[in-house]
């Protein structure tokens, strides 16, 4: 039983990497749609890994194929190369060799593919016997993002392009509401879980080594949620008042507008979303923490106020852009797949007429916080710049080292040395009419 289980999850990681690498799908959205069909929560985080860890390191796996066969599959066979990733991307982890061997030669006969069961057996055992080729982790880079990461950070692209390659730590954050950082540490030491916390994060805590959220301790009661550390830091860069009136004005997932209210569950939310469904999934994480029953949850665009806004402005906006993704790409590696030269100008231009939008709505006084998890300078410290300079009320208010270094009028964290995400942060300050930035 356990044989055939086994099987089945790499078969279905097979075809998720098939769907992703070659007819262009969302690896967020093929994961959404196939997990939950696994009943067995091990099997999931299974899936998960294999499929995060094959599309992290493409480049290595297709040099084996390249190395190793006199004609490697082509698209017409691309089922074949996925789930051949999916075999080197086990024994490339650490999973049991000959376990995952085993496996995956099973799994080529699940999808059909029994004259080629051998072919896998042999191409497997000689990754385990000599180990993959070498590659380096800018190479499955496309040449135009890899020439934009260079060109702004020339002294740590190197660092960004190794850690977008790594796998990310769990990161997860602890409702205050419903228990004490401590004391949810404390049963996972319980448990022999390992932990750490970090002194910027008040209520942050990492796993180096990732568990299922079935597995996490108070998890479907609300007690914590999986975010990693730079996006709690929005709650600390953003800061509203008690009891303040706060748009959320691109709320999906949900975990940056769900910690301010945990932190707050006095604060008059309003968040947004330009998708239903999104915004339907946002209710149900507030639900699950026990936060956000006073909140307004409305499907709008958020650059379009003039179809959702009362005139009430509000105290604090948080505009968490639409964005490359360059941050995350160790959490959503088919970002490299599917990313394109093009779709950059389309973003700088949506997230300044966001930030346009925003500006409208927000009280004398206010601060809007401008976050993305990208670490492309053209969305963030220069889209800051050409905000500023055409906002005459509009200054920049500093953000200390905690959030990264300072890059303009913000300030940026890269991706790896601290086990966070890459994230910008750009704190905006409304000022009273006459005492703009150029005052």
């Amino acid at each position: 039983m356990a044989e055939a289980r086994g099987a089945h999850a790499r078969a279905v990681a097979a075809r998720l990497l098939d769907a992703v690498l070659h007819h262009g799908r969302s690896l967020k959205v093929e994961l959404a749609a196939v997990l939950p069909t696994l009943p067995d929560t091990r099997d999931r985080a299974l899936v998960e890994a294999i499929v995060h860890a094959a599309l992290r390191e493409p480049a290595r796996h297709e040099a084996a194929l390249r190395a190793w066969m006199p004609k490697p599959p082509g698209r017409r066979d691309g089922e074949l190369r996925a789930l051949l990733y999916a075999g080197f991307a086990q024994l490339a982890i650490g999973l049991p060799a000959h376990a995952a061997v085993a496996a995956t030669v099973d799994a080529a006969r699940l999808l059909g593919r029994q004259h080629q069961a051998k072919l896998v057996n042999a191409l497997l055992r000689r990754a385990q016997r000599d180990g993959l080729p070498m590659a380096a982790p800018a190479a499955h880079w496309p040449a135009w993002l890899r020439t934009r990461v260079e060109a702004d950070w020339k002294d740590a692209a190197a660092g960004i392009f190794a850690a977008s390659a790594a796998q990310a730590p769990m990161w997860l954050r602890v409702n205050r509401l419903r228990t004490t950082r401590e004391a949810w540490v404390a049963r996972l030491a319980e448990a022999g879980v390992a932990t750490g916390v970090d002194a910027r994060l008040e209520d942050g805590v990492r796993l180096d080594t990732p568990l299922p959220v079935a597995e996490l301790p108070g998890f479907d009661s609300g007690e914590v949620s999986v975010q990693d550390g730079s996006a709690q830091q929005v709650a600390d860069a953003l800061a509203p008042k008690a009891g303040a009136s706060v748009l959320d004005a691109c709320v999906a997932p949900g975990g940056k507008a769900a910690h301010l209210l945990e932190r707050d569950p006095t604060l008059r939310l309003l968040a947004l979303d330009v998708d239903p469904a999104r915004i339907a999934r946002v209710r149900e994480g507030f639900d699950r923490l026990g936060v956000g029953r006073g909140a307004v949850l409305r499907t709008a665009d958020a650059t379009r106020p003039e179809a959702w806004w009362d005139g009430a402005l509000f105290d604090a906006v948080l505009l968490d852009a639409p964005c490359s993704a360059t941050g995350v790409i160790r959490r959503q590696p088919d970002v490299l797949l599917h990313r394109r030269a093009s779709d950059i100008d389309a973003l700088v231009d949506l997230q300044a007429r966001l930030l346009d939008a925003c500006w409208q709505v927000l009280a004398p006084g206010g601060v809007l916080l401008y976050a993305t998890c990208s670490i492309l300078r053209a969305e963030n410290a220069a889209q800051v710049h050409a905000f500023l300079d055409r906002t005459p009320d509009a200054r920049s208010e500093p953000l200390d080292a905690r959030f990264g270094r300072t890059d303009g009028p913000g300030r940026q964290r890269l991706p790896g040395p601290d086990g966070m995400d890459g994230f910008f942060y750009a704190r905006l300050c409304k000022a009273a009419p006459g005492t703009g930035h150029d005052a």
